[in-house]
């Protein structure tokens, strides 16, 4: 059951990140699985993905198809960001933690807009063909996400 407006609003960006990093895993995961491989190669894959730097790479990408209400959401989730790390820089951690913390807002409020933005990352096997031109009209024709 989805959480209440209430609710969701007490949610802090850092548990929606939390959330959202769960879930954008599990689409990672699945994308890579077909077609068969070792379990190393689908690691490799996957790591690849859900590493700072390739969900900076992917939130780049998405940018020109967020709505307002969505492009609010990546700057709470930005200024929530805290991770500190000696590997990458604070800006890419800043933009995976928006990244994380769009999908898991998305995912309690509005799964089907989640899909189209996945699937626009051609992580949701089969549907990237029709996912640009539904993005284009959803941000342009709604600001109410």
């Amino acid at each position: 059951m989805p959480p209440t407006a209430v609710a969701l609003e007490q949610l802090s960006p850092a548990a929606l990140a939390y959330l959202g990093d769960a879930v954008y895993e599990l689409y990672v995961r699945s994308h890579y699985l077909i077609p068969p491989k070792r379990l190393q190669d689908y690691h490799a894959q996957v790591v690849r993905q859900v590493r700072a730097e390739g969900q900076a790479l992917q939130l780049r990408l998405l940018q020109p198809y967020l709505t307002s209400a969505e492009q609010e959401i990546l700057r709470r989730g930005r200024n929530a960001a805290s991770h500190k790390s000696k590997r990458g820089d604070p800006k890419t951690y800043q933009q995976a933690t928006s990244l994380e913390t769009l999908i898991g807002y998305l995912y309690l409020t509005n799964p089907q807009r989640l899909f189209q933005l996945l699937a626009h990352l051609e992580f949701v096997p089969g549907a990237a063909d029709r996912a640009s031109d539904d993005l284009k009209e959803t941000a342009s024709s709604s600001e109410s996400y």
